[in-house]
């Protein structure tokens, strides 16, 4: 309940960047992660995370030399999930998702095999939403999959020029109920 209400306080001082006053549901992350190869994936890319529903799922699912590089901007969510989350697998990064290639670089990781977004895109500027797109394209091995949801599909056309195949699944049973988007390099 704690996690709900904090939720809803970062929502209503951060409108353009927190998209939902609540935490995804099981079921989107179900959606979100079920096109992921998670015994071929070795670097997994998550942007804002949030509390970490998404997280929680992936660590679960990774394998023990898998890499996860989690963006998170929000200093209330960073400072959550930094106190939390305790993995080697992990490198919890505060910093904005349009450095993703930067800290690939760093790190001595070549491509991520999936970028997962909870990111409000439809939210932002479209210079940062064409931007944080465009990185996660370049990120991306060749047959990655960037996966992104949405609570709409004003998106749509925008993230469908970006990427040569994209596949768009309904989850109902979320609040709100969301759009998640399958994006293939």
């Amino acid at each position: 309940m704690r996690q709900k209400k904090n939720f809803i306080g970062q929502f209503l001082q951060n409108k353009k960047m927190i998209g939902s006053m609540v935490p995804s549901s099981r079921f989107l992350a179900k959606k979100m992660l079920e096109n992921i190869n998670f015994k071929e994936a070795k670097v997994i890319v998550e942007l804002g995370p949030g509390t970490g529903v998404f997280t929680d799922r992936l660590l679960e699912l990774m394998r023990p030399e898998s890499t996860l590089l989690i963006f998170e901007l929000n200093d209330t969510f960073y400072n959550q999930l930094a106190n939390r989350i305790d993995d080697p697998r992990v490198h919890l990064i505060h910093d904005s998702a349009e450095c993703l290639g930067e800290y690939l670089t760093n790190l001595g990781l070549e491509k991520a095999d999936a970028v997962i977004s909870s990111l409000p895109l439809a939210n932002f500027p479209k210079l940062l939403r064409d931007k944080i797109l465009e990185v996660s394209k370049q990120s991306l091995s060749t047959g990655g999959k960037f996966i992104q949801f949405q609570y709409s599909l004003q998106s749509k056309k925008v993230i469908s020029t970006k990427f040569e195949g994209v596949k768009i699944a309904f989850t109902p049973l979320n609040f709100p109920p969301a759009f998640v988007y399958t994006c293939y390099k």
